[in-house]
């Protein structure tokens, strides 16, 4: 059972860290809100821990040593991995689920770059999707189709915050935009780095991501439909509100 002291904890750490998520929680049943603010606030703490840490490779080890306590079922003492080990005890979930995470935040660890649009849906995929199906896991959900979606939603969410931040990323050195796009519009990586402006052509690029992302938010819809009635409010209140931030 989880300590509520860990759950506030949390729940405060999200509405701080993630504004979108906290205010689209509200929607959803105390049963799902709880255990949601739990696994997000894990999350969280693991993508801040590799993105604001010089060492990131480090950080990724330290994480999977983390996440092994967890499902020892002998957490580090901190509330978000104290209550993340009892979301994993209380719904049994899956270990690849947050291992699919980590690897993502590895392949950042790695500062990464992406040939094509196809390889930054793989890493959304990591970073995204894992979350969206562990979601599902924490709804009662294990439809193959309805989890399917999930995915999509979740993809969709991480290119919508890849779109968003561009610029932001280009001055700390990341790039998620595909590179055969840069190529295509004659962009020097280094010289973007240097100077990450709005130009036509990157305000090109980043429309094709927000078409791509309002592809899959749109295809995710049905999988919305498919959750407990209790839950949707909350799930679709999470798709609108990234849906607006790009």
């Amino acid at each position: 059972m989880m300590d509520p002291r860990d759950l506030h904890a949390c729940t405060e750490a999200i509405r701080h860290g993630s504004l979108s998520f906290h205010a689209a929680s509200k929607l959803l049943p105390k049963k799902v809100r709880d255990p949601a603010l739990a696994l997000y606030a894990f999350c969280r703490l693991a993508d801040d821990e590799v993105d604001l840490k010089a060492e990131k490779v480090e950080a990724v080890l330290r994480l999977r040593d983390r996440l092994d306590r967890v499902y020892a079922g002998r957490p580090e003492n901190a509330a978000p991995d104290r209550a993340f080990t009892a979301v994993v005890e209380q719904f049994d979930m899956p270990r690849t689920l947050p291992d699919a995470l980590l690897e993502g935040l590895a392949w950042d660890a790695d500062a990464r770059t992406y040939a094509s649009l196809s390889e930054v849906r793989d890493y959304s995929a990591r970073v995204a999707s894992a979350v969206g199906a562990m979601m599902c896991v924490l709804m009662g959900v294990r439809d193959a189709d309805a989890l399917a979606r999930a995915c999509d939603l979740g993809v969709a969410m991480q290119l919508t915050n890849i779109a968003r931040d561009v610029g932001e990323d280009a001055l700390e050195g990341r790039l998620y935009l595909p590179t055969d796009w840069l190529e295509e519009a004659d962009i020097d990586r280094d010289a973007f780095f240097a100077d990450p402006q709005a130009t036509k052509a990157v305000r090109g690029m980043v429309k094709r991501l927000v078409m791509e992302a309002n592809r899959l938010y749109y295809r995710a819809e049905p999988g919305i439909a498919a959750l407990p009635k209790s839950c949707r409010p909350g799930i679709y209140g999470a798709r609108f509100i990234y849906a607006g931030i790009a």
